[in-house]
This record gives C-alpha cells, structure tokens and sequence, in this order.
C-alpha cells in the first residue's frame, strides 16, 4: 500500500457523525468509538458505494496484504438480515473461478454502541478488478460483436452448471451483475467472467413444486421472468431467462423492455442484428414467457452451444489455440499465485526483490511457451505451403502458366523455356501463405489477427523475395537467399497486425533472420536449396521445405524476442 492509502481510514458505523478521515493506527473511531480494525486484520479504506440493503468499502487484508470488498449491511428489517446471510452461506461455500472468493470466516458481526448497542453484520470477499458488461455495453451502442457475447454466455452458463449442480438460483441476472475479470495486467489471462451479487441467491429443491408460491419477492425490472416478478416460486429456468434477455441486451444495445412487441410482449430483436441462426434459437427460448418452454439445465444449454454448425474452421481452430494459450496461461498465473500466497504466509522475511524475482521468472517461462507454440505453427504452416506450392508448380498446369506470364512481363530473366525455374514462384507464394497462417493461427505478440491481409502479403512478399533471389548474381546463389529473407520477412511483419513499433518488430525479425543464414553460408553449412531436375522429382522438395520451416522459426522467435524485450526496453526509455 501507498503512504497515502495508509494515511487514513474509514470508519464503517453508518450512524457516524464524522466517518472519516479517520487516522491510520487507531483501534477505534475519535467519533463514535466503532473498531477500525475489523477482526485485527481487516481495515476500512474507502467506500465503493451502496448496493440493496448494504454500504460497501474497500479493506485491506493484514493478514494476507491484499485489498477486499466489505459489505455492510445497513437496513434494519428482518429480511434484509435473512438475504444478507443467505449470500454470505452461499459464497462461502463455493469456490469457483467465476464468483467472489469467501473465506469460511468472511462473514462476522461487530459490537456498536452509538447511538445505541447493537450489532452490524459484515461480510468481506474478493475483490473483482474489471468492468461490468454494463460499462462494456455503453462502449457499443449498436451493440456488441457476436464473438465476445459468445464467450461471455459460455461463460457464464457454466458457473450457473455449478451453481445449480449445488442446488443455488441466483435470481439477479443483469449486465451490472457480470464483470471480467483482470487482475493480473501483465499476463494474458484476462476477461473472465464473474457473477457478482448474491443478495438474492436462494437454495431450491428438485422435488419442489415448481408454482408454489414461496420465493421472496425480489426482481429486476426488464430481467427477471414473470414467476419471479408475481412471487412465484422459482427454478434454474429464471436464471436462464434473465441470461438469455442479458444476451440480448448486449447484443442489440437495447434494454429488453424496449424490444418487446406492445401485442404479444415477446422480444421483436433478431432483425437488429446478424449472428448465428441456431444461437438466436436458444437464446429465444431461454425467455420464453412459459417455464416449460425453456431450457430445462445448463448441460442442454451446453450441449446445445456444441451443435451450432454454422462456426468455421477458422474460429475452431481459433478458439483451440485460444484455449491452449489460456490453460498454460491460467496454471503459469496460478502457480505464481500460490507461490506468492505462500511466501506471505510462511516467511514474512522474504523481501519484495524476492517476489519481483518470482514474477519474473513466472512471466518468463510463460513468454516461452507462446513463442514455442508460435515457432512450432509457423514452422508447420511454411512446411505445409512449401509442400503445396510444389504440387501447384510441377504437379499442375498452374506451373506452366505461371512460368510464361513471367517470360511475358519479365524478358530475359530467364534462358528460353526455363519453366521449372519460373515456377518455383509458386513454392515461394505458398510457403509464405503458410507462413503466415501459421503465425497467426498462434495468435501471440498481441496480433489483431488479420487473416486475409496476412495471407495477401505473406504471398506477396515471399514473391517478392524469389525475385530478389532471381536478380542476385550469381542466381539462385545461396547468398541471394539473405536478400530474398530480408525482403519477405520486412513485408509480412508489417502486415500482421501488431499494435505499435511496427517497423522495429519488421527490422529486427528481418535482419535476425537474414543474419543466422549469412552465418550459415558463411560457415558452408548450407547446401544448394533450389536446384530441381527436369522434371522436379518430390525428393527435391526435402532441401526448401526445410529452408522455410527454418525460416519460420526464427521468425517467430526474433517476434518473440522483440515482443518481450526489445519494444518493453524501447518504451523504458521513453520511445512510445
């Protein structure tokens, strides 16, 4: 914490007449005389703001020497103190990714006595940084891209899986009810959706009748089901409803009420957006006024999220690497997690260095693994166009067209009827393609993912770089090679997408690359690559796509290079 943090506290009475500032220290207000330090570990810093019946501050943990939520609870009435228990047992007894941290003793009463004795219950919990999809949603005002609505459904449905698998509804579904995630803001492990809210949580039972008339009376207008809204009795349905109409919401950019036909009441919405048929399907009847026309369990909502035909390979494979990238990811941040919770439990001594050391190391491994996977694709990509490009130049008639509109528009480049050396064009054009798909399937280096413009200039710049070995005297020498490297490599780094310091990502990547080969040639341990019979026989093809898988790895590894140390140390020294 900051000298300023620790320069004063607030006091958490909400009969207080002076609440703050409180000075850092004292064991109990100069006010009113309500502790400060809450349990001797936990000590109000700020409030949040106020949410239903309860006040919330900022606390720091002693104990652990973090920052948590506190929720205090203001309201007098006998069913604000049931529904603030009610959250407290709930959160307690779960432990999932997707909802606020408890400890078993987060919930306590402190002993007040001003203006008279009584007792005020508490409850602390992890404290979420990120935004809201309320606040997202407000950055979109024709709504928000199919893809991330997407994911933050599967998201979601699989914390209510766990939800309801332990027999809790949580009632309050809203885009102010749901937030991403990001606490660790080096690492890529980000947006992951919480549910947040649990002062409406309730236990059911399946052998409940489902209309009886027993739930509390607690709704949100434009997101809750009608059973709801009338005091019904309520089942994991509801909590599919106001998913479902969240959904929607953040889709259109409309607040459901506004959608709904004035006749009928069902929402009139899928003509305000394009997105997958199927998916529009089930969120349709996820609010279905008719609980019986729902969905009756998050595993068919699962299920059916798996059937949607319409995803490309290009997303599943997509949404594979995504998912490979993040489960390293999550387990490297974990790992580092423990590692730290630990040394601040068992060895207050350890200096802050210590902990640097440790993040540093942790960030280290985790920059190595995704330039590893970035080098194996992009190796596996250029090795598969090479392989194509061969096929297309000396299995098809593509060759020989090829090989004569370059007669027409380059004369004299080659001796008459040279077809095989104007084909190898086409090897070049696809180990470049490949190339490039390659390293943007790998999606690291915080790539925008451009997939067509990637593949439009990763073809074009390889052509390029076969010309400048054609014009390299003598040709096709393996020196022409470090000039043909340079110019295709500095052409598909521009265009990948990168978010800043382009052209020191394109310089480095190119002359590293160009560098390592001119040390191989300069050492003669490069044999002739292009050097085909008449006609090429596929043995031949062993040399170049060799040459371009090896040409792909270094050029994911000097990307890597550059991502995690060069344009860091630029920005050090003031270079934005």
């Amino acid at each position: 914490m900051s000298h300023i943090t620790q320069s004063a506290v607030h006091c958490i009475n909400p009969n207080c007449q002076r609440p703050y500032p409180q000075p850092w220290g004292n064991k109990f207000c100069n006010s009113c005389g309500a502790p400060l330090q809450l349990l001797d570990r936990y000590v109000p810093i700020q409030p949040l703001g106020s949410g239903g019946f309860a006040q919330i501050y900022t606390v720091w943990d002693v104990k652990t020497q973090t920052e948590k939520v506190l929720k205090v609870l203001v309201e007098n009435s006998a069913k604000a103190l049931d529904l603030f228990r009610q959250e407290a047992s709930v959160l307690i007894n779960l432990r999932h990714p997707g909802v606020p941290r408890v400890d078993a003793d987060g919930y306590f009463l402190i002993n007040l006595i001003n203006p008279e004795q009584h007792q005020l219950p508490c409850l602390v919990m992890e404290k979420i940084n990120g935004q809201t999809l309320e606040d997202i949603r407000k950055d979109y005002p024709q709504g928000c891209p199919e893809e991330m609505v997407l994911s933050w459904f599967t998201q979601a449905v699989e914390i209510l899986q766990e939800l309801h698998k332990r027999q809790i509804i949580h009632r309050d579904i809203k885009p102010s009810n749901l937030m991403l995630r990001n606490s660790l803001s080096n690492s890529p492990i980000r947006n992951h959706l919480v549910l947040i809210d649990f002062g409406g949580a309730k236990q059911f039972r399946d052998s409940q009748p489902r209309y009886q008339s027993s739930s509390t009376r607690l709704f949100s207008s434009g997101y809750s089901p009608p059973e709801q809204v009338s005091g019904g009795n309520v089942g994991p349905s509801a909590d599919f409803y106001a998913l479902g109409r969240t959904m929607i919401e953040l889709l259109t950019g409309k607040y459901p009420p506004e959608l709904e036909d004035v006749q009928t009441g069902t929402l009139q919405w899928r003509n305000r957006v394009n997105i997958n048929p199927k998916f529009a399907d089930l969120l349709d009847e996820m609010v279905q006024e008719d609980v019986r026309s729902r969905p009756t369990s998050a595993n068919i909502i699962k299920k059916r999220l798996t059937q949607l035909s319409s995803v490309s390979l290009q997303q599943q494979l997509s949404s594979l690497l995504q998912n490979t990238n993040q489960q390293v990811s999550t387990r490297l941040a974990l790992l580092t997690q423990s590692l730290e919770s630990a040394v601040g439990k068992f060895t207050k001594a350890v200096s802050k260095t210590t902990l640097l050391i440790i993040k540093a190391i942790a960030q280290f491994l985790l920059a190595c693994i995704i330039t590893i996977w970035a080098m194996i694709l992009t190796g596996m990509g250029a090795a598969v166009g090479a392989i194509a490009g061969f096929f297309l130049a000396y299995r098809t008639i593509l060759g020989d067209r090829v090989a004569q509109f370059i007669f027409l528009q380059v004369p004299g480049l080659f001796p008459e009827n040279q077809t095989v050396l104007a084909s190898e064009v086409l090897i070049f054009a696809a180990a470049g393609l490949g190339t490039a798909w390659g390293l943007t399937l790998a999606g690291g280096f915080a790539q925008r993912r451009r997939f067509l413009v990637v593949s439009l200039m990763g073809t074009i710049s390889y052509g390029l770089g076969w010309l400048a070995l054609q014009l390299t005297i003598p040709r096709n020498s393996n020196e022409g090679l470090v000039v043909s490297i340079v110019f295709a490599i500095f052409l598909l780094t521009l265009s990948l997408g990168l978010r800043s310091h382009r052209i020191v990502y394109a310089v480095i990547t190119s002359l590293g690359t160009a560098l390592i080969f001119a040390a191989l040639i300069r050492l003669e341990l490069l044999p002739t690559i292009f050097q085909f019979s008449t006609p090429p026989r596929w043995p031949e093809l062993l040399p170049p796509m060799i040459y371009f898988a090896f040409e792909g790895i270094l050029l994911s590894f000097w990307l890597g290079v550059s991502y995690y140390l060069i344009v860091p140390g630029l920005r050090l020294l003031g270079w934005r």
